[in-house]
């Protein structure tokens, strides 16, 4: 049993992250992300898709509604990995 395994015995695993083609390895119950993590994942070139995609569905909006939709967009993607929550950070005003 691993590090991992055996805290799982005794709390819910969560992961803070945006890169959720990395998550399947650890198998969190639930995940978190925000802004930093979102820009950091979308840096790689695995999610230029998701990116491009969101960009062009949402071209007429202003940016930070774009970015809005991005976000939202990872979460979801996030949520389709997990069993659990995801808690993605947004403006406050939202």
């Amino acid at each position: 049993m691993n590090q991992l395994d055996a805290l799982k015995q005794f709390t819910t695993v969560v992961a803070d992250t945006g890169d959720f083609k990395q998550l399947a390895q650890f198998q969190p119950r639930d995940a978190t992300t925000n802004p930093s993590l979102i820009l950091k994942a979308v840096q790689k070139p695995e999610y230029a898709p998701v990116l491009q995609s969101t960009v062009a569905r949402w071209k007429d909006r202003a940016i930070h509604e774009i970015i809005d939709r991005l976000l939202v967009r990872f979460g979801c993607e996030i949520l389709a990995t997990i069993p659990g929550r995801v808690s993605t950070e947004v403006d406050a005003r939202l």
